[in-house]
């Protein structure tokens, strides 16, 4: 299972907010650049980054997050605001690994499918599920979708994985959201991470052995050290199998 190390960034300062609240953010005195070199001095493969300024519509942040792609180390998977497939073309050429895109995927599937065909493994698709429905515009507005309708929906495109984040329990009643989460992964063909569901490494023992479940988010508690990225990623890694001995 992959541990994605995850930043969020508001006016250039790393963040972390409760259900979304983009006027609540949760404020920490690190510096973005020298974290993302720890995440990769830690061993992580992949990093997540998403970019709350973008999902208000802003670009404050774009310098910032171009220098984090460019001196991370290893790939960055890239989130926030995603309106456009010039949006998201010029990310990729900028040197995002992976865009994820939720907003624009429900109101023009379409296009996200032909851009997932054009860029393959290099789209993933944002499943943020409140009270039943999918919600977009930074988690603001319910859309059409219910989350089993939205994966249907998208089912044999070439998408490197599908988030999921169960707004409604965020932080609350992890066994319910991962419940959630494991039950639209039981529907999915493609790999689906979980957001927001580890607060100790018991999370990821537990995330580990669940079907289709191929990756993980860790934000908040990297940055309340309840985990060690460290520890993580060991705990992460496929198990080795006792092989019984030929006589």
């Amino acid at each position: 299972m992959m541990i994605y190390p995850t930043m969020e960034l508001q006016n250039r300062r790393c963040v972390t907010l409760d259900k979304g609240r983009l006027e609540e953010p949760l404020i920490w005195h690190v510096d973005p650049l020298e974290t993302a070199h720890s995440f990769a001095a830690a061993g992580a493969e992949w990093m997540h980054l998403t970019d709350f300024d973008g999902v208000a519509g802003g670009g404050g942040n774009n310098d910032l997050l171009e220098a984090i792609i460019r001196a991370a180390g290893i790939p960055v998977q890239l989130g926030g605001g995603f309106r456009s497939r010039d949006s998201v073309e010029r990310w990729i050429d900028k040197g995002a690994g992976r865009i994820v895109i939720g907003t624009l995927a429900a109101q023009e599937p379409d296009l996200v499918k032909e851009m997932a065909k054009y860029h393959p493994d290099q789209i993933v698709l944002a499943v943020d599920v409140w009270r039943g429905q999918v919600m977009v515009e930074g988690w603001r507005q319910p859309s059409a979708f219910t989350p089993e309708d939205f994966i249907q929906a998208f089912d044999g495109v070439p998408l490197a994985g599908i988030i999921v984040t169960d707004i409604a329990s965020e932080m609350g009643d992890v066994e319910a959201q991962i419940g959630m989460i494991a039950g639209l992964a039981r529907l999915s063909r493609t790999p689906v991470v979980a957001s927001g569901v580890v607060r100790t490494v018991d999370d990821i023992s537990r995330l580990k052995y669940i079907p289709n479940i191929a990756g993980a988010l860790v934000g908040r508690a990297l940055f309340n050290k309840t985990v060690d990225l460290a520890e993580a990623l060991e705990t992460a890694r496929p198990g080795v199998e006792p092989v019984a001995e030929f006589r």
